[in-house]
C-alpha cells in the first residue's frame, strides 16, 4: 500500500508534454489582421493624377520598377525622388533579372509631355527595353 500512494502522488506532479497551441494561434490571428490591414497601404505612394485608359490590366506576380513624374516633373524611383542625371546609373544598379525586366512609368496627366518622355528616353539609355505606361482604368459613361 505504501508503494502505491507513491506512484499515485509521483504521477500527480508529472509535467504536461502537451504544447498549448492557442496562444500561437492567438499571434497568428492578430498578424493576418495586421497584414490584411497594412496590405493596400504598400502601393506605390508618390500621388499622381494618372491619365485613363482603354488599355487590358497587366498582371504581375513581382514588386515592379516603377518611375513616376509628378506634374512639377520631380523624378521618383519606386517612393524615392532622385535627380533626372541619376536616374540612369540607379536603374543600372538595380538590375536584377538583367534588363529583361518591365519598367512601369507613372506620368501625372497634368505633367509636361516632354518630361515624360525624356524619362522613357534615359530608361531606354539604361538598356531596358520593356516599358510600360501606368493609366487608370477608364470609366464607360451609362
Amino acid at each position: 500500500m505504501r508503494n502505491s500512494r507513491r506512484h499515485r502522488r509521483h504521477n500527480r506532479h508529472r509535467p504536461i508534454n502537451e504544447i498549448n497551441v492557442t496562444p500561437f494561434v492567438d499571434v497568428m490571428l492578430v498578424l493576418l489582421i495586421i497584414f490584411m490591414v497594412a496590405a493596400p497601404l504598400l502601393t506605390v505612394g508618390v500621388p499622381i493624377d494618372l491619365p485613363e485608359s482603354q488599355a487590358n490590366p497587366l498582371n504581375s506576380e513581382t514588386q515592379p520598377i516603377t518611375i513616376s513624374v509628378n506634374e512639377e516633373g520631380q523624378i521618383y524611383l519606386q517612393e524615392t525622388e532622385i535627380p533626372m542625371e541619376e536616374l540612369v546609373a540607379k536603374l543600372g544598379a538595380i538590375a536584377r533579372n538583367g534588363y529583361d525586366e518591365r519598367i512601369y512609368v507613372r506620368g501625372d496627366k497634368a505633367a509636361a509631355y516632354g518630361n515624360v518622355i525624356q524619362v522613357m528616353g534615359l530608361i531606354s539609355q539604361a538598356g531596358y527595353k520593356r516599358l510600360a505606361m501606368v493609366t487608370l482604368q477608364e470609366q464607360t459613361k451609362q
